[in-house]
């Protein structure tokens, strides 16, 4: 689907900063200094950022399903307006010939 090739980006975005966090959570877990402040602080903007990555990739999602419904919608309506074209082509010729 054409939507998921949109969301790519996205998804990867969010699966590095849930890498990123699971490394420092687990170099929080080794360390017990005054470091963990600074780490603790860290993790708290990763997550941050993390979960503006899922929300921003649940917009485009939207966005996509949104597009995707417009498109249908539209190719219904071109659909009927060629075929009314070639109907009223017809009938012209019918009644030139």
């Amino acid at each position: 689907m054409a939507s998921e090739e949109l969301l790519k980006p996205f998804y990867q975005r969010a699966l590095q900063a849930e890498e990123r966090l699971s490394r420092l959570e687990a170099v929080l877990a080794d360390k017990k200094d005054g470091g963990n402040q600074e780490l603790s602080k860290l993790i708290s903007d990763l997550q941050a950022k993390l979960e503006d990555a899922n929300a921003e990739t649940l917009q485009e999602r939207e966005k996509a399903a949104k597009l995707a419904s417009e498109n249908e919608k539209l190719k219904y309506r071109i659909a009927h307006l060629v075929q009314a074209v070639r109907e009223a082509d017809q009938k012209l010729e019918s009644m030139k010939g």
